[in-house]
C-alpha cells in the first residue's frame, strides 16, 4: 500500500510502499476512502506523543472493511464504516459503561499502531469500535467525525451541558472550533468565535457565530465580556496553548464551564492556567477526549436529519504527497475549516 511515513521526529514526511496489514485478532483492516489532517497529527510529527518510528500518522477517517480478523462477530468484508480515534478495549469497567474515551488500554490509530495516511488502516476491537456509516452520508463527511466533530460535540453536550441561551466563547476556529461553533448554535447557545485568521472568523460567522474576535493581540477577555454582558458561559479551547486557555477561562463569566480540546502539551514545563480566577469565581475546567462510538447514534441521526452539516467544514481534499508536504507546518496552516485526504489521489 501507499502511505505517508517519517523516520523520527520532525523527520521530512514521505510516500512510500508498506506491507498492507493484516487484520488483528478481534479487528479489522479498513480500505481508507477519507481521512483528514489534525492538528494532533502535526504534535505526533513534533515529537509531543510518545510513538514508534518509522510512523504512519493519521487517526480520522472512513471506509470500506477489506478484511475481517478472527472473533469479529458484528461486522463483514464492504461494510461502510468510521471508527472514534480512540478505540477501547472494550472489556474494562470503563469501555463496559460506554466511557471508551478514557479506556486505560485504549489504542489509537496514528499514534499506538500506524493509522490512516494510507490505503489501508488496521483497528482493533472491532465490535466495539467501529461505527456504520449510513448510505446517505459521504465518506469524507464521516471521517469528519473521528477526531473534532465527535470532540466538540460531546464537550459541549455532554461536557459542558450547553443551555438554549447561553453564550459560547470558542477560541480557534480551525477544524475542531468551527465543529464546535456549530454545534454549539444547533444546541441554541450564542456563540463568539476569537481567531488569528480574518478568513476562519467569516467561516464561524455562516456557520452561525453571532459576533467574531480577531485574535490580533488585543484583550481577547476584555471583548468577549464586552459582547456577552459579563462573559461567556461557556468556553472552549479549541486551539492547545498557554495564551488561549487562558484567554478562555478568562472570558467566562462568575460559575462558568472550560472545556479544553486543543491539546496542551508540556513543551517548555506545565501550561500556567490563571487559577486565581478558577478558584475566585468558582469556575469549572473540564477535559473532552472525544467521544465513544456507543454515543455515535445520536449525533449521526442529527447529521441524517441536516440538523448538524460537518461536510461544510471541509475546505479542501488533498492526496497522499501533498498531505506529506502540508503536514510538518499544520501548526501555522491558515486553513480555515477541515483538510480531508483521499489516498486513492
Amino acid at each position: 500500500m501507499r502511505a505517508v511515513i517519517f523516520d523520527d521526529v520532525r523527520a521530512r514526511p514521505e510516500v512510500r510502499e508498506l506491507t498492507t496489514p493484516e487484520a488483528p485478532a478481534g479487528g479489522v483492516v479498513v480500505k481508507v476512502e477519507a481521512t483528514g489532517m489534525c492538528r494532533s497529527d502535526w504534535h505526533a510529527w513534533a515529537g509531543h506523543d510518545d510513538i514508534a518510528f518509522p510512523h504512519v500518522p493519521g487517526h480520522e477517517l472512513a471506509g470500506v472493511i477489506a478484511a475481517v480478523g478472527e472473533g469479529v462477530q458484528r461486522w463483514k468484508t464492504g461494510d461502510r464504516v468510521t471508527v472514534p480515534f480512540v478505540c477501547g478495549c472494550g472489556k474494562c469497567e470503563w469501555c463496559l459503561a460506554g466511557e471508551a474515551q478514557v479506556c486505560p488500554e485504549q489504542q489509537q490509530p496514528g499514534f499506538t499502531h500506524w493509522g490512516s495516511f494510507a490505503e489501508f488502516v488496521a483497528l482493533h476491537a472491532a465490535d466495539s469500535n467501529l461505527v456504520a456509516i449510513p448510505d446517505s452520508v459521504e465518506f469524507t463527511t464521516a471521517a469528519s467525525l473521528g477526531c473534532r466533530f465527535a470532540t466538540a460535540y460531546r464537550a459541549l453536550a455532554a461536557r459542558a451541558k450547553v443551555k438554549s441561551g447561553e453564550w459560547v466563547t470558542v477560541v480557534g476556529a480551525g477544524g475542531v472550533g468551527l465543529s464546535a461553533v456549530m454545534i454549539a448554535k444547533a444546541l441554541g447557545a450564542r456563540v463568539v468565535a476569537v481567531d488569528r485568521n480574518p478568513q476562519a472568523l467569516a467561516v464561524a460567522a455562516r456557520l452561525g457565530a453571532e459576533h467574531t474576535v480577531l485574535a490580533d493581540g488585543s484583550d481577547i477577555p476584555e471583548a468577549v465580556n464586552r459582547l456577552t454582558s459579563g462573559g461567556s458561559h461557556v468556553a472552549i479551547d479549541a486551539v492547545g496553548s498557554e495564551q488561549t486557555c487562558a484567554d478562555a477561562i478568562l472570558s467566562l463569566r462568575r460559575r462558568g464551564r472550560h472545556v479544553q480540546i486543543g491539546l496542551l502539551p508540556s513543551i517548555n514545563g506545565h501550561p500556567r492556567v490563571p487559577m486565581d480566577r478558577v478558584i475566585g469565581w468558582e469556575l469549572d475546567l473540564l477535559g473532552s477526549h472525544g467521544m465513544a462510538a456507543v454515543d455515535y447514534p445520536g449525533m449521526m441521526a442529527l447529521i441524517e436529519q441536516g440538523l448538524l452539516q460537518p461536510q461544510l467544514l471541509i475546505e479542501r481534499t488533498i492526496g497522499l504527497k501533498e498531505a506529506a508536504v502540508l503536514l510538518p507546518s499544520f501548526d501555522t496552516a491558515t486553513v480555515a475549516g477541515m483538510t480531508m485526504i483521499d489516498p486513492a489521489r
